[in-house]
């Protein structure tokens, strides 16, 4: 078996989440396959970015070119192909991402290697990969046996699995040519365009308060969000305030809107739909409370309060003001 690669996706300077949750995923695959786990790092002046990917793996594969200074699936699909050509892997990781959706399927299609999509676990059985996927808008877990083949490429969703460095592993960077020189580009970069944000990003909060259909006015909301701030964290939401216009949509947690891993998570009347859970579940702590003793938020909840929310807030307010002096 060859080594295992791990694609590291970055934008605007900065290095993405879900390359180190790859990583951590693809540490444990290498060491129960006994192969090298190699990160392949593709852009412009990204030399910093390389020496911290080396604490994570065996080997960063370096490949700098100013047409590489921004994501184009031609030039990483051109760039990559070649990598996977000269060094043979097991299996490639790339993040089911906006990169990655445009990316992957394209390069196993050149390729012609066997392709999965949005994964939210991989494993070996006898030399074959198998791995899990869900249907159905996330109601039913698939797992699914690809064809035998001496490598494969797989994206994985993003907050499938933790970020973790593990032992520092102190690795060598190998610099390669990306020979684009030698290619004619078909696309170009142009810019990137943002929705409006609301100046909050609840991907990066530590703590978080989410409102559901348990908030029935608008009105209801700015005593929720003193506790949020108190609590040190932001107000997010589930889709149906977004619906009613009550917050933006980039507050919104789930399938649809924004996949968080907070410190925290205090979810106050949301049921916790499926599409919910998807986007919250792997929060370090999750507080649930809850008129519904049923709820299926209670599910994944560590603690949970089956009682009106407006109950639970003012007390709530008042006792971490005193707390906090």
């Amino acid at each position: 078996m060859g080594d295992i690669f791990v694609l590291a996706e970055h934008r605007q300077g900065e290095l993405r989440e879900i390359t180190f949750e790859m990583l951590t995923k693809g540490r444990d695959l290498a060491e129960k396959a006994g192969v090298e786990l190699t990160t392949v790092l593709l852009g412009n002046n990204v030399g910093e970015h390389a020496k911290t990917l080396v604490e994570y793996a065996k080997k960063v594969l370096l490949v700098q070119d100013p047409k590489l200074e921004n994501f184009n699936s031609e030039t990483y699909q051109k760039v990559l192909s070649n990598l996977i050509t000269e060094h043979n892997p097991t299996l490639t990781l790339i993040g089911h991402t906006s990169f990655g959706v445009d990316l992957a399927p394209s390069l196993a299609a050149s390729m012609n290697m066997p392709l999965a999509t949005d994964c939210i676990e991989l494993k070996y059985e006898g030399g074959v990969l198998s791995v899990t996927r869900q249907m159905y808008g996330g109601k039913v877990n698939v797992n699914a046996t690809l064809r035998k083949a001496e490598s494969y490429i797989v994206t994985v969703r993003q907050a499938a699995f933790p970020a973790e460095k593990g032992t520092q592993v102190n690795g060598e960077i190998v610099e390669h040519p990306s020979a684009l020189e030698q290619v004619d580009i078909g696309k170009r970069f142009i810019e990137y365009v943002l929705p409006p944000p609301s100046g909050v990003d609840i991907t990066a909060a530590d703590a978080l308060i989410g409102i559901g259909r348990g908030v029935k006015d608008s009105e209801e909301i700015p005593p929720i969000e003193e506790l949020a701030k108190i609590l040190g964290g932001v107000l997010a939401c589930s889709r149906p305030i977004v619906d009613k216009g009550w917050l933006p949509s980039d507050r919104q947690v789930g399938s649809s809107g924004r996949t968080v891993k907070p410190k925290i998570y205090v979810a106050l009347g949301i049921s916790g739909a499926f599409q919910h859970i998807l986007g919250m579940k792997n929060s370090e702590l999750i507080i649930a409370v809850n008129k519904d003793a049923n709820a299926p938020i209670f599910g994944v909840a560590d603690y949970g309060i089956v009682e009106d929310l407006f109950k639970i807030v003012p007390p709530l307010k008042s006792k971490l003001s005193e707390l906090k002096g």
